[in-house]
């Protein structure tokens, strides 16, 4: 049966692909430029989905194609489409710009964990490593991710595959759950009075 016009154009452009991502692959940075080219636009729409900013999502799609030289080597068509592949590296570089933008200045921290001491300080980690652990896992997973990592409920849904209620539900028992076990630890937060 002939091939159409259209699976001959898909067969040029896979053939075009290929091509490119090979010569991508021993550093020819013409091919780079192809690949942007063919996937910028893609990619930076997809990236602003996850960071909800132009700006930031210009500058991580510029990011990954910067990269693009380096980690391509690991790709391999047998595993996954290019643009799947491609995509995959882009929603990692805008959750490592959405962490990087949350996280908390190593002084901050180190005057945290400084105020209660040497030994409390340590009782009190193992106390709610302790109360973590007695959780389900997919409420340990929500709260460290909002709580650690700094994600939003909606980022979590995404990241989960789960919808933003469910992680709203998951959230609230779990903190819930962890609170009654540091009281019963002796362990629960104290709330500071203004100042």
């Amino acid at each position: 049966m002939p091939a159409t016009a259209e699976q001959a154009r898909g067969l040029a452009t896979s053939t075009i692909e290929r091509r490119a991502i090979a010569a991508a692959k021993a550093g020819d940075w013409s091919a780079v430029d192809y690949l942007y080219g063919r996937y910028a636009d893609d990619v930076q729409r997809f990236v602003q989905s996850i960071v909800h900013d132009h700006h930031a999502a210009e500058d991580v799609t510029q990011d990954v194609f910067a990269r693009l030289v380096r980690i391509i080597r690991r790709y391999e068509e047998r595993d996954v489409p290019f643009a799947a592949w491609l995509m995959r590296v882009a929603r990692n570089a805008a959750l490592d710009h959405l962490r990087a933008r949350r996280q908390i200045p190593v002084e901050e921290v180190r005057a945290i964990a400084g105020e209660s001491g040497g030994q409390d300080s340590f009782e009190h980690r193992q106390s709610i490593r302790d109360a973590l652990a007695e959780l389900p896992a997919t409420q340990r997973e929500v709260l460290i991710l909002r709580h650690v990592a700094g994600l939003s409920p909606g980022e979590i849904a995404e990241l989960l595959g789960k919808t933003e209620p469910s992680i709203h539900g998951l959230h609230h028992r779990g903190r819930t759950a962890l609170q009654r076990s540091l009281r019963e630890l002796g362990v629960a937060p104290v709330t500071r009075a203004a100042a």
